[in-house]
């Protein structure tokens, strides 16, 4: 029979061996110790190249540098902002002196194309002076030419501020909030444009304007969104249905005024008539159509992509006819209101499908995956109140 051999028990480690096991690991020296990788900046607004914030200690800046980066230039021009609406508003119900509503429509020139050059990395200060200048020169000369050309720098400036002081929107609501703050610093404009008193042809008034704020708006863009070179294929696609929804409108309403016949005119002018009749005011199309929808597409894809400025260009045909809509002196005040409420609201449930479509194409299907996209929308933007460039 084999016998069965007993196994072997293993020995005790020595003790000192034993606590050279449990004795703490030292800390590593400087040239033991792994590189450590710094975190990458944030990416700056319209291209992928580092953005070029300030991290310097502010007790090392002067005093002059400190105060720009405190908070007292937003309260200072939010005060002025305030101080002209409260003449214009006067004015506008014959409350208050006479001179309200020229020193409210400069208070507010001046202020907004400050802000606009703050917000775009411009000169603030010769902007604001420039403004400034220009506005008391109009009223002072108490020229018709000048008080319209006045007029029509200051609706410009305003449609223009009122689309880029909006931020991305990762979900449709934060959209809502945007389309929002645009219009109403839009109507504020339009309150200081009608405070020049221009003389103006309403039809001349409103196509100057809404050229020169596409212009404006696409040369800004031209830089926030890294030149033409970073639109893609997506962007050169919106970017061209957003010219030709432009156009056939314009183009449309143009032909229906000089050459449409009698019977499709009266139709559509009863249709605008029940609207005003029953509902106090009729939408602007190109608000409804194209502006009010593309500001909305353009915050939420913002949030995703750098193409989404290209998209909130296009805003401009929004705040623009919102900045002039008190111009006309045959529409009152209260229709003014009511059409461009109508207008957004329509307008928003319009740029709601396309936000839909949009993510049911290019984004992950489920509530789940959509959730995950949302969530994963953090592409970085400076603050409002922050210069973009």
């Amino acid at each position: 029979m084999s016998r069965s051999v007993p196994r072997r028990r293993a020995e005790p480690a020595p003790r000192r061996q034993r606590r050279a096991r449990s004795a703490p690991t030292p800390p590593a020296t400087p040239a033991d110790s792994p590189a450590v990788t710094p975190a990458a900046p944030p990416v700056s607004v319209g291209s992928d190249r580092p953005d070029r914030f300030d991290r310097s200690d502010p007790r090392e800046l002067g005093r002059g540098a400190r105060f720009a980066r405190s908070r007292w230039p937003l309260v200072i021009w939010a005060v002025a902002v305030l101080t002209g609406l409260v003449g214009l508003v006067g004015c506008l119900f014959e409350v208050g002196p006479g001179w309200g509503c020229s020193a409210g429509a400069v208070t507010v020139a001046t202020t907004y194309s400050w802000a606009l050059a703050v917000r775009t990395g411009g000169r603030p200060i010769v902007a604001g002076a420039l403004a400034l200048a220009l506005g008391l020169t109009a009223v002072i000369s108490d020229d018709d030419a000048l008080r319209t050309g006045a007029a029509v720098l200051t609706c410009v400036v305003a449609a223009v501020f009122a689309v880029m002081a909006t931020v991305p929107a990762v979900r449709f609501a934060a959209a809502v909030r945007e389309v929002v703050v645009a219009v109403l610093l839009a109507a504020v404009g339009a309150l200081a444009t009608v405070g020049f008193e221009p003389v103006v042809q309403v039809v001349r008034f409103e196509y100057a304007t809404l050229g020169l704020a596409l212009l404006g708006a696409f040369a800004l863009v031209y830089r926030l969104g890294a030149g033409l070179h970073g639109l893609g294929r997506r962007g050169v696609v919106i970017v061209l249905l957003g010219t030709g929804v432009l156009a056939i409108t314009l183009a449309y309403a143009e032909l229906l005024r000089r050459y449409g016949t009698p019977g499709l005119v009266t139709n559509l002018l009863d249709v605008v008539k029940w609207s005003r009749d029953n509902l106090g005011a009729f939408p602007r199309p190109l608000e409804t159509v194209l502006g009010i929808p593309a500001l909305a597409w353009g915050v939420h894809m913002r949030a995703r992509r750098r193409q989404g400025w290209w998209v909130c260009a296009f805003g401009v045909a929004a705040t623009a006819p919102v900045a002039s809509a008190l111009v006309n002196p045959s529409v009152t005040l209260a229709e003014s209101v009511l059409s461009v409420t109508y207008g957004a609201v329509v307008g928003l449930v319009i740029g709601f499908v396309v936000i839909r479509l949009d993510l049911a194409l290019t984004g992950p299907r489920g509530r789940r995956g959509r959730r995950a996209e949302e969530a994963g929308a953090l592409r970085p933007e400076p603050g409002r109140t922050r210069a973009l460039l």
